[in-house]
């Protein structure tokens, strides 16, 4: 149970504290973050204009990497501009049904990725398993209900939230101490028992991140399985490199989820900014890096860029 000795009913404003215990350090935190809005823009629209312009690149492996250029756009145009509206113009106040969107739509687009990212498992999987029939398989439709199936699954696990935070009618304070409207930041603020609200949460994190992280394992089980029965070096040499990109962004992405999860079961508390700042990491980092590790390691998308360069030159 929730203390609410001074309990206030359902506000019509919350406060966005942004990084508690850093107020003064606000200016500084939005250089980082406004160079991570610009290069992850940058690079993911440099790599939707090649795969769409280039039509060798219309083949599954490089139109799931669009997908993930798509979400991971949209993943840090609903957070950055408004962490740096608060960093810059000390912009905090946010209406009630406008945090409720955020709060959608913000883990709707990181629960989409990691759905992506199993897709991209799957698409590894089956152009080392069975490259004779990889472009049967991997089908122009079967990528339409993939990229169904990864939109459906994030919304009807995410809906609830906001649902389920509009019943709440007293919180303790109007106050969230998070530089965006997470979930669990407004449950802490409740009054009652928010025992469903936690529980919630977790099969949130089973449902999507926990069920997708344990298919992409045995996905590169099976992988591995099948690269070391090929009997050529040179052969194994090339299939584990065609995996290298997406084992860094995987690695990458689900990092800052294992590490905070591992630290609640070890009973070790983090300081409230560090831990804010290590969630922000699960939204920003993986959108800047990931153009940037698959422009690096993909020679197609690795020739254009080189060539734009080239042309700018000139």
């Amino acid at each position: 149970m929730s203390s609410c000795n001074n309990s206030i009913a359902q506000p019509l404003i919350f406060v966005l504290a942004g990084i508690p215990g850093l107020e003064s350090s606000h200016g500084w935190f939005s250089v980082p973050f406004f160079l991570v809005f610009v290069v992850a823009v940058i690079g993911n629209a440099t790599i939707l204009c090649i795969i769409r312009v280039e039509k060798s690149l219309h083949e599954p492996m490089f139109l799931l990497l669009a997908m993930l250029s798509v979400v991971d756009l949209s993943l840090v145009s609903v957070t950055v501009p408004r962490m740096l509206g608060i960093f810059w113009m000390n912009a905090k106040e946010i209406s009630f049904n406008a945090c409720l969107t955020q709060m959608f739509f913000i883990p709707l687009f990181y629960v989409m990725e990691s759905g992506v990212l199993l897709a991209m498992a799957f698409d590894r999987f089956v152009a080392i398993r069975h490259p004779l029939r990889y472009t049967t398989v991997l089908s122009d439709n079967l990528l339409v209900k993939m990229a169904l199936a990864v939109l459906a699954r994030a919304v009807a696990v995410l809906t609830p939230a906001p649902i389920l935070v509009k019943r709440v009618e007293n919180f303790q304070t109007h106050i969230i101490a998070y530089s965006y409207c997470a979930y669990m930041a407004v449950v802490q603020i409740a009054c009652g028992d928010v025992s469903d609200h936690i529980v919630y949460g977790l099969m949130v994190i089973a449902a999507s991140a926990g069920f997708d992280l344990f298919f992409i394992i045995l996905s590169f089980g099976l992988i591995l399985h099948a690269v070391f029965r090929i009997p050529s070096w040179e052969a194994r040499g090339k299939a584990f490199s065609t995996c290298g990109s997406h084992l860094c962004v995987i690695s990458l992405f689900y990092s800052p989820v294992i590490f905070s999860v591992l630290a609640q079961i070890l009973g070790y508390r983090m300081a409230p900014h560090l831990q804010i700042i290590i969630d922000n990491l699960y939204f920003l980092v993986p959108p800047m890096i990931n153009p940037l590790i698959y422009g690096a390691r993909t020679k197609q998308v690795r020739e254009w860029v080189l060539r734009i360069f080239h042309c700018q030159g000139d």
